[in-house]
């Protein structure tokens, strides 16, 4: 008799993010998930936030509208689909389905960049009381991840969460000021922000909103 394939629930990828774990897959077709706990782990600090001179322009002109939890499949999907500067990607069907089932129970979140009403860019991650974790972001336009990355520190920023985990640091998320920090000093961090309590705002005053960024813009160095 074959052993049953041991399958990853939305509670263990809860009490994996606590700890310090997340999911990857090696490819899009790959059956299985691994648990990756790096020994330097990326972070976007909330205050100090870097939004670029150009990407404000883009910002004051409105050129994208920005939604959250508007179409968190369609968002998923897109960071999954394979791309011409991108022919692979660690999202398989295993993790689609885990998030698609925490956006479900509440635990997911995602921020969509939209342009004459077509899905251009967004990104995805994962509330858990203080901490949102980022996973993934996706761009067919010009500044449209961007745009939704502004967004989404915007909000966490309104909603009163202390940490941004973005797993692992690239050249896109250093221009925002993000940091990479030893693996113990990033449980440190995690341990206090997890228990904060903390609230996605999906549709927060427009007003609200748009003074916090223009806040951002002014505090960064």
């Amino acid at each position: 008799m074959s052993a049953r394939p041991f399958q990853v629930t939305s509670d263990l990828l809860l009490r994996a993010y606590r700890l310090g774990l997340f999911p990857m897959a090696e490819a899009r077709d790959s059956r299985t998930v691994h648990w990756l706990d790096p020994e330097e782990r990326g972070v976007l600090p909330l205050h100090g936030f870097h939004i670029p001179r150009s990407l404000m322009k883009t910002l004051r002109g409105q050129h994208f509208t920005v939604t959250a939890d508007a179409d968190f499949a369609a968002t998923i999907a897109a960071c999954a689909a394979n791309r011409p500067n991108r022919p692979e990607t660690w999202i398989n069907e295993e993790i689609e389905r885990l998030f698609t089932e925490l956006f479900q129970l509440g635990f997911a979140h995602s921020v969509e960049t939209w342009e004459n009403g077509q899905l251009v860019g967004g990104l995805y991650g994962v509330a858990l009381g203080g901490v949102f974790f980022g996973e993934s972001m996706f761009s067919t336009a010009t500044d449209a991840s961007k745009v939704a990355l502004v967004h989404l520190v915007a909000r966490l920023r309104l909603g009163g969460f202390k940490l941004l985990d973005t797993q692992f640091i690239t050249t896109h998320l250093a221009r925002f000021g993000a940091v990479e920090i030893p693996r113990g000093e990033y449980q440190h961090l995690l341990a206090e922000a997890v228990e904060e309590q903390a609230r996605f705002p999906v549709s927060p005053d427009p007003a609200a909103l748009w003074e916090e960024i223009e806040t951002m813009r002014k505090e960064a160095p």
